[in-house]
């Protein structure tokens, strides 16, 4: 059976164009992808970032899917903590009311962003601790396939305009913590292993499908495995280009935070490296899939083999747009059959 390749689309502000612009620049990929025969389209929420222009996944997927015609399209995801599930229900209902059979729903519990942007986001109110996490979750769900018992206050509600018309629902995450609760739901789980490459395990799939089968889900797995990939005509040119995506990286883990680096900066920078920052820039560097496109068709191959998985998630991030185009392109051509 083909893999089949999903977007996972960040939103970027590439150094080659206005920031005002990336938007744009998203539905000028997902156009592409499209015609490429990508099978989903998934936004990102970041929050008070200068690396990235997405903070509201419903409102750009919206434009995505009235411009697309083929792919399945999404939020990878909302980050769910800061919303009311009622909200979000809402929106999603109407969403695939809109273009039935192409939305998905994905939500995580990651903030997408700092302290700072997560107290305006509950202003006035307090955040909501990740703890509160699955009861959102489990009132989202309800919500969308009116599963709540007779008893309960929220049964009353309904989600407009059309109570048929249901996302596909899928949790994030980059290690083990959600995949139990995703099974228990019957959701599907996406794992983000361009997240997280250590601690991403195929047993995790495993724990997903044991939690589906426990409470009493019927329906198949769904599985996504999301990977960092930089895909180029050689493999040379694949490393340099994806130096930007692996120094900001680097700096995010420090806690430090600049617009995204043209790979010549990044190159400058690291010749001024000690050897315990070489290493490190070297480890993230390997924990990617980054080379020609017949190298990275086989480790995408391999590694959704291993997990169990025909579903690629491909994240990349550029400097500029065209080389971030070329990739997906590249890959589309290398893996997906038309």
């Amino acid at each position: 059976m083909p893999v089949q390749l999903t977007v996972i689309d960040q939103t970027p502000v590439h150094g080659d164009r206005p920031a005002q612009q990336a938007p744009h620049t998203s539905l000028e990929l997902a156009k592409a992808c499209d015609e490429l025969g990508y099978h989903r389209y998934w936004l990102a929420e970041h929050h008070s970032s200068i690396q990235f222009a997405g903070p509201a996944p419903e409102i750009l997927l919206t434009l995505i899917a009235s411009h697309t015609r083929r792919m399945r399209i999404g939020s990878g995801g909302v980050m769910l903590t800061h919303y009311s599930p009622y909200k979000v229900a809402e929106v999603f209902r109407l969403l695939a009311t809109l273009f039935p059979g192409r939305i998905d729903l994905g939500i995580g519990r990651a903030p997408g962003g700092s302290q700072l942007s997560g107290a305006a986001l509950a202003f006035p109110a307090q955040p909501n601790d990740v703890d509160y996490f699955p009861e959102q979750a489990g009132q989202l769900c309800a919500f969308l396939r009116n599963s709540f018992a007779a008893g309960h206050p929220f049964s009353q509600l309904h989600c407009l305009p059309d109570e048929g018309a249901c996302p596909s629902l899928w949790m994030l995450g980059s290690g083990g913590g959600s995949a139990g609760l995703a099974g228990q739901l019957g959701m599907g789980l996406a794992l983000a292993r361009f997240i997280a490459p250590q601690t991403c395990t195929p047993a995790i799939f495993g724990h997903h499908d044991q939690a589906l089968i426990k409470a009493g889900h019927t329906q198949p797995s769904q599985r996504l495995l999301a990977l960092a990939v930089v895909c180029a005509e050689t493999n040379e040119q694949a490393r340099f280009i994806a130096g930007t995506a692996v120094y900001r990286k680097m700096m995010t883990g420090r806690g430090l935070r600049e617009p995204l680096l043209s790979p010549e900066e990044v190159e400058r920078r690291k010749q001024q490296m000690n050897v315990a920052q070489r290493a490190a820039f070297d480890e993230i560097l390997d924990s990617m899939i980054v080379g020609s496109p017949s190298s990275c068709r086989a480790e995408i191959l391999r590694l959704c083999d291993a997990f169990g998985t025909r579903e690629a998630g491909i994240v990349t991030v550029t400097h500029g747009f065209e080389a971030r185009l070329a990739s997906y392109q590249l890959l589309g051509q290398a893996l997906l059959a038309r």
